[in-house]
């Protein structure tokens, strides 16, 4: 079956129906709380909204507000575009790779538990591994510049953390003094970098470990004892870690496209669920191991609410870094300099722009235009009316839902 295109079921409406006694049932953490409960809200009169009308037909129409969480499927769309847009400004006429980290399935439990610490153990991993050898004269001997986009899911939900990088062909020379392109479609060695990044990951583990910031319950309680702990180190060094690293992009609208696709990628989007029926969820998933094919799946809601937990991430988690020359802190200079030695005199500006409105910023940047009526598409819709949140006393979670 082809990715439905219909309305239908929605992770809101899983949450809804099957919710509150999977909320009597578990004891969440208030992270998990919060992100239901923003999802289930959003788009209802429990948020608010506005009443507009035509001014030319007298159409009415009610518009709730979202409740913009990083997680909710129905939020991402204007955030990607001017995510996007943003960093359109910063691309150069290079060649970008797409390479990929993923930690083997045997540390999935310990991620789980532990995912500030180990989220952070394997950016920072992946940014080292990637600066390191590219600083290497035997591979590049330049400063290149990178974006790091941690995904934590696999197809079928289950857990899969590993990141997506977005890699400049080439960098600045060591002094500064020029730019240093890759070899035309190679950027290094997969087995180089492989190695590189289990050698530092599991350094990094070994010293969180030592410092007490890791957390054992359950299944994995007995890797408290140092002893354990490093029998399981040894056993994790001998799996095969892999890192892919994909042909370069075609060019700029290639990176865009991309972009596009993963930047604000939850962990299953609406128009992969085909039906919610009694106390199962049937939703579209790819088999990498069945030569990619289409299939269904169904789970019981409370598994299938589970399941999209796992990949809630820690209160104010950043899951897209910038590192080396995209690094925050110096990349308007640092894509200006290369720019001038590439011939293009790109800069990034610090313009203030006046702030627009959302319905100004969406048509700007996707095309859409929502005060145009829906019905005669001549008239303008016109604001009529604020609509209060229906709950005289707002929940805590809704003031900091966009976590």
């Amino acid at each position: 079956k082809g990715m439905r295109t219909s309305c239908g079921p929605e992770v809101a409406d899983i949450f809804r129906q099957h919710g509150p006694a999977y909320r009597e049932s578990h004891r969440l953490p208030r992270n998990h709380l919060r992100v239901m409960r923003a999802i289930e809200a959003c788009r209802t009169a429990a948020l608010g909204g506005h009443k507009d009308q035509c001014d030319r037909c007298g159409h009415l129409a009610i518009s709730y507000n979202s409740c913009r969480n990083r997680h909710c499927p129905k939020c991402q769309t204007l955030r990607k575009e001017k995510w996007i847009e943003a960093r359109s400004e910063e691309l150069l006429p290079i060649e970008y790779f797409h390479v990929v980290f993923t930690i083997p399935s045997e540390l999935n439990p310990l991620a789980s538990m532990n995912q500030k610490v180990m989220y952070d153990l394997l950016f920072r991993s992946v940014s080292e591994t990637i600066m390191e050898l590219a600083n290497d004269p035997k591979h590049l001997g330049a400063r290149i510049g990178a974006i790091g986009i941690l995904h934590t899911w696999g197809q079928n939900l289950m857990d899969h953390p590993h990141i997506h990088c977005i890699v400049t062909g080439g960098g600045l020379s060591p002094d500064g003094s020029s730019w240093v392109s890759c070899r035309k479609g190679f950027f290094i060695p997969v087995r180089v970098m492989s190695a590189l990044f289990r050698g530092k990951f599991m350094d990094f583990l070994k010293n969180s470990f030592k410092s007490g910031d890791l957390v054992f319950h359950g299944s994995i309680s007995h890797l408290r004892e140092p002893d354990r702990f490093d029998a399981f180190r040894r056993q994790i060094y001998r799996k095969k870690w892999v890192v892919y690293c994909k042909p370069p992009f075609d060019g700029a609208r290639g990176v865009l496209q991309y972009l596009g696709r993963y930047t604000h990628r939850i962990a299953i989007s609406n128009n992969r669920i085909l039906q919610i029926r009694d106390d199962n969820v049937s939703f579209l998933w790819r088999d990498y191991a069945d030569d990619n094919r289409q299939k269904n799946m169904t789970l019981k809601a409370d598994e299938f609410i589970r399941r999209f937990l796992l990949h809630v991430l820690p209160e104010r988690f950043v899951r897209i870094r910038h590192f080396g020359l995209l690094a925050n802190r110096r990349r308007k200079d640092n894509i200006a300099r290369c720019s001038a030695y590439l011939g293009t005199g790109k800069t990034v500006t610090n313009v203030k722009i006046k702030p627009e409105t959302w319905q100004k910023q969406l048509l700007r940047i996707c095309g859409i235009d929502v005060t145009v009526c829906p019905v005669c598409q001549k008239g303008r819709m016109l604001r009529m009316a604020q609509l209060l949140p229906y709950r005289c006393n707002s929940p805590p979670w809704l003031s900091r839902c966009a976590l």
